[in-house]
């Protein structure tokens, strides 16, 4: 992992927004500060995005996101609606991930297809390779990883907006924050685990083939 993203990430979501809603919250309001607390990393995710130049599926999903949830925050009339209005969005985009399990594209591979042709194989390739017998169960859990990721951050979010309201966003703000690092690194995890599985995949594959080759040879 990349210490120096992980240190921004910090800064970006957590350290700014919650600098922004403790001493914003008295001169501006609930509903305003925390409007304010979310432009840091909305800011922050599309210069990552260019810079990266990672505009891909997993981009587009991720920025459609961060652009529904901004019109969501400006819509909502106050600062708790605005607070339920993302638990509600979040669990949409949950059920975004677990449609695409359903109808067999599970959102994870595309990710994977992504992340592959930035290592320079072409998307066509790692997708039929993915969707390969033996791989495609694995892409189907790892999407499975980011429904339940969804379905506890929300969970917890509503079980927080329920307890604490909006008048004390910042308890909200640290333990959605720690919660999310720790599914973050989860699906790191899963990344590593599934590449390992592509690997070992294509090495079989590899001397399969060879098998095949020597009896060519012998016949």
């Amino acid at each position: 992992m990349n210490k120096k993203l992980v240190i921004f990430d910090v800064i970006f979501y957590a350290v700014i927004p919650f600098f922004i809603w403790t001493y914003g919250k008295e001169p501006l309001g609930d509903y305003i500060a925390i409007l304010l607390s979310t432009i840091p990393g909305f800011i922050y995710t599309i210069y990552r995005f260019m810079k990266e130049k990672e505009f891909n599926i997993a981009g587009l999903f991720v920025i459609a996101s961060l652009f529904i949830s901004t019109a969501v925050n400006l819509l909502s009339t106050s600062a708790e609606s605005m607070l339920w209005n993302q638990v509600y969005l979040g669990f949409v985009i949950c059920l975004i991930y677990l449609l695409s399990m359903v109808i067999r594209k599970p959102l994870a591979l595309y990710f994977m297809v992504d992340i592959a042709y930035l290592y320079g194989d072409p998307r066509k390739f790692s997708e039929k390779l993915f969707n390969a017998e033996g791989l495609f169960m694995w892409f189907q859990i790892f999407t499975l990883v980011f429904v339940a990721r969804g379905l506890f951050l929300n969970t917890l979010k509503a079980f927080l907006v329920h307890s604490y309201g909006a008048g004390d966003y910042g308890k909200v703000l640290i333990y959605m924050n720690a919660s999310s690092w720790v599914f973050s690194a989860l699906i790191i995890l899963g990344y590593f685990l599934i590449n390992k599985k592509v690997k070992k995949y294509l090495k079989e594959q590899e001397e399969i083939v060879d098998l095949v080759r020597e009896d060519e040879v012998y016949l």
